[in-house]
């Protein structure tokens, strides 16, 4: 019956509700008829009447304030402070109706008796439908081959945890860990609390294959050497968010995930500071372009929440730009909206609502190369502010396919820096790379040529309020092409978990620590700065590997180990790939007022010389001389290093493989 009731239409559903609350408003006439007389058997010719009048007033009152709308199997605290609003509504009228101005031949004091009974009725009814239909009373399945879970914190996280988990069905919580020794042997829902020391033990007896932490508010240090010290034990572990994360001050089974790799990293973020967050952002007309990328994207994230007075997303691929601009059309539909908070409801973004925020947020599917565009763009919107993020950076592809990422990358932040300068834009921040520092690559050359002409562009601002500045810093966790994520996947497929060499290291931050920290850099801009990112200590990405298999309860397969479950295969350093990353050119980086933001000494190119090459570089794109470019990239960058004599599959030229034309094509042609 159970699984036929929940099988049933969401209207069924409701309209089954609402008859219960008839039947239960009913019934609350009669009982609190028979307590005033004293009889189990009061008048029945009152009851119909009084009833019609109760249940006019209730099932209206009921619908307007969102009872139907909640899942009663799911339904919680939040639902029950709705049910007592409502029935308070109902009682009021009712109060008024049969108290107040009183009914011939029914008892004054049913105005007040009934709706307390009814309060008891309705709250009753979904709390014995929450625990029919969560699993409680319905018959128990059979939890053998579910995966046994501890739970790390016994706290209020925890605790909210281990709710969701006993109406869940898939997972099966066997107890709790938690580092207060107070707890230790005490129980929370019958589920011993243990001390963290005999996690090993637990996992063995318990067959535990599921360690979930439930400490949202514990320090990103703290995290580290608590996961370092389970790395050894044989056991999945997950955790919920941070606690800026949990918005909605509930934690639900849905909350948990995938252990985020800025766990093991241990970096404690820095508070962000207000007044440079909103310098150049609120209030303003702000253009990113870009806007569907990593970066990108997470800056339209922040900047839309800094309420802007206008935002416009610049990208040339149409799947990107569709998806940021659905993401925060939802955000501000929710923020608009953000009064209804007795049931969640799902944005549902449509053309009414994009026409609603058109002024606000403007997507715009266009290449940043192109002049004509972007001069319409820039004329027409007049951006006070610009994020320039758009850009080739992955470097293997940008290596065979030169002429294209340089007409993208340095082209395209010279046509939009040249706009900028000529619209008026206050703030033009270009976010660079630690790859521009003396590159091996194609790519990082190309952003060591963008700041150049950033640095370029502000000298001819010398003197004015206006600011043009770059932002440089290394890679960031989870952005595309970024190993986090292969590595997570080649887990998931049970390995191997390939990298490019043993020694190969990197600086790593959360993308959106990097964009917070890119729109603060915005805010204390001056005018040709390159400003770079404290990025903590370079990490191996070997240990990185190592530590995301064993946090997936998994182990590694190598000599000492041959019965580990993944193997780690190293494949060799790919094109214009360094072992080593570095952030400065030169040394001895000027601090600033966030301890997270400094300022590098960077040379720069007077910008007569700078647009002269420029136009030199232009000609070798157009006529695809790759070998050209890359000669003209080392004199613009004299620190560039090729690390080795690449062909580019652009071009027939420098590439044995596409030297051979194909003949049939011709005679196609005639």
């Amino acid at each position: 019956m159970t699984h036929h009731l929940l099988g049933l239409h969401r209207s069924a559903k409701q309209a089954l509700a609402v008859l219960l609350d008839i039947c239960l408003c009913v019934l609350a006439i009669w009982a609190a008829l028979a307590l005033r007389l004293e009889t189990l058997f009061p008048p029945l010719q009152a009851i119909p009447f009084v009833a019609a009048i109760g249940v006019s007033f209730a099932i209206p009152i009921f619908v307007l304030m969102g009872l139907y709308r909640a899942v009663f199997r799911y339904s919680g605290a939040r639902v029950l402070i709705s049910i007592t609003r409502a029935v308070a509504a109902f009682g009021l009228l009712f109060f008024l109706a049969f108290t107040v101005v009183g009914v011939q031949g029914v008892p004054r004091s049913v105005g007040v008796l009934q709706p307390i009974i009814f309060l008891l009725l309705v709250g009753a009814s979904r709390w014995l439908v929450r625990l029919w239909l969560g699993g409680r009373i319905a018959e128990s399945p059979d939890k053998s081959d579910w995966p046994n879970v501890l739970i790390y914190g016994a706290g209020e996280a925890g605790r909210q945890l281990a709710a969701g988990l006993a109406n869940a069905r898939g997972w099966n919580l066997v107890g709790f860990l938690d580092d207060d020794r107070n707890l230790w042997g005490g129980s929370i829902d019958g589920h011993r609390v243990h001390d963290p020391a005999t996690l090993p033990v637990l996992v063995e007896l318990k067959t535990v294959s599921e360690l979930w932490l439930a400490m949202p508010a514990m320090t990103a240090g703290r995290r580290r050497d608590l996961i370092e010290s389970i790395r050894s034990v044989p056991v999945h572990v997950r955790s919920l968010p941070s606690l800026s994360d949990l918005a909605s001050g509930r934690v639900r089974l849905s909350d948990i995930q995938e252990l985020d790799v800025n766990d093991l990293l241990g970096r404690d973020p820095v508070e962000p500071q207000d007044l440079l967050l909103n310098r150049s952002v609120h209030g303003k007309t702000v253009l990113v372009t870009g806007a569907g990328g990593s970066i990108g994207s997470e800056l339209c994230r922040q900047i839309i929440s800094l309420e802007p007075a206008r935002l416009v997303l610049v990208d040339n691929s149409e799947h990107a730009l569709y998806s940021i601009h659905r993401e925060l059309l939802g955000t501000l539909q929710r923020k608009q909206s953000s009064d209804d908070v007795d049931v969640d409801v799902d944005v549902d973004v449509d053309v009414d609502v994009e026409n609603a925020f058109a002024h606000e947020l403007v997507p715009i599917l266009a290449s940043v190369t192109d002049e004509n565009a972007m001069a319409i763009i820039f004329g027409h919107f007049c951006p006070q502010t610009v994020f320039h993020a758009a850009a080739y950076k992955h470097v293997p592809m940008v290596e065979r396919n030169i002429a294209a990422a340089v007409w993208n990358n340095v082209w395209g932040t010279y046509v939009c820096a040249q706009q900028a300068l000529s619209s008026g834009t206050e703030t033009f921040m270009l976010v660079s790379t630690d790859k521009s520092v003396r590159p091996t690559n194609v790519m990082g050359a190309t952003k060591r040529v963008a700041e150049l002409i950033v640095q370029a562009s502000a000298q001819s601002l010398n003197g004015s309020s206006r600011s043009f500045a770059a932002v440089r810093f290394g890679n960031v966790l989870g952005s595309s092409g970024s190993v986090v994520p292969l590595f997570r996947e080649q887990i998931v497929n049970g390995g191997p978990v390939t990298l490019t060499h043993l020694e190969i290291t990197r600086y790593f931050m959360t993308i959106p620590e990097a964009a917070q920290l890119v729109l603060q850099s915005a805010g204390m801009a001056k005018g040709g700065e390159v400003f770079v990112l404290d990025m903590g200590k370079p990490v191996k990405i070997y240990d990185l590997a190592r530590r995301m298999i064993e946090v997936s309860g998994q182990t590694v397969r190598d000599e000492l180990n041959p019965m580990g479950t993944i193997e780690i295969r190293v494949t060799g350093l790919r094109p214009g790939e360094k072992l080593y990353e570095e952030l400065l050119i030169g040394g001895d980086p000027e601090s600033t007022s966030h301890p997270k933001i400094l300022k590098a000494r960077e040379a720069s190119m007077k910008r007569d010389a700078l647009e002269e090459k420029l136009l030199v570089l232009q000609g070798l794109i157009e006529s695809n001389h790759s070998v050209g470019i890359r000669q003209l990239l080392a004199e613009l960058v004299p620190e560039y290093a090729p690390a080795s004599d690449i062909a580019d599959w652009n071009s027939g030229a420098t590439t044995p493989m596409l030297a051979t034309r194909c003949e049939f094509g011709s005679s196609l042609l005639g």
